[in-house]
């Protein structure tokens, strides 16, 4: 039994080299996808400001008796991508996980090289005429805000100031609020003033952001970021 042992265990070893060269080989060989598709989430043409990372838009693709699905993550500002190989693909926008109206309708996308594609959304809720100002220690927004679908109605609208330009309710320094019940007319402005901490007044410049929450919808909608120079 010893002698067996004994020869067993180089042969044991050289077949666990094998396997691992060949793995190697075949990462080696893996083919990477060369195209990319770039898009935007728009309302009539513009893009739709989101929390970073917080919206996912889903790539399906049919594999041999299955489909394979690809997560999407947007950005804040509404520009999403991901790198493919060319082919037929469903993209899909997930129920309850955006600041609009659910449209579960697929867009059918034929990849061929890089390839640029706009997904349309309908917002509950949109911000028109933002102005910013600096004051003594606090930074203020004055903003129209126009409701597009009257599904839903209105919670609060939030104004974020950060120190870098992702600025959202997960990153941020500061922020004021007013609910849904202190808006009485949203054809009147509506401005909301933030104080700054000793911290941030000291800073040359701080970035401000709108965002609006819509009752029994978990993402708000965006404003673009803006920077407000304090010195």
């Amino acid at each position: 039994m010893k002698a067996n042992n004994i020869h067993f265990k180089p042969f044991f070893l050289a077949m666990l080299a094998l396997t691992a060269l060949l793995s190697a080989c075949e990462k080696d060989n893996r083919v990477e996808p060369k195209s990319v598709l770039t898009g935007r989430v728009v309302y009539e043409g513009q893009p739709v400001g989101l929390r970073s990372n917080g919206v996912q838009l889903e790539i399906w693709q049919r594999g041999y008796q299955l489909f394979t699905k690809i997560p999407v993550h947007v950005r804040q500002d509404g520009t999403f991508s991901a790198a493919l190989f060319d082919g037929n693909y469903k993209l899909v926008r997930l129920r309850g996980n955006g600041p609009w109206v659910d449209n579960t309708d697929t867009i059918e996308v034929a990849l061929s090289g890089n390839t640029e594609l706009d997904v349309p959304v309908q917002p509950y809720f949109v911000f028109q005429n933002d102005t910013y100002a600096k004051g003594e220690g606090k930074v203020s927004a004055t903003f129209n805000l126009k409701q597009i679908n009257t599904t839903r109605t209105l919670e609060r609208v939030n104004l974020y100031v950060g120190t870098t330009s992702i600025v959202d309710p997960n990153n941020n320094a500061g922020n004021a609020q007013e609910v849904a019940a202190n808006i009485k007319d949203l054809s009147k402005p509506i401005t909301l003033t933030a104080s700054l901490s000793a911290a941030l007044a000291g800073r040359d410049y701080v970035y401000v952001r709108v965002g609006v929450k819509t009752s029994g919808v978990g993402e708000m909608l965006f404003g673009t970021p803006q920077k407000v120079m304090l010195k």
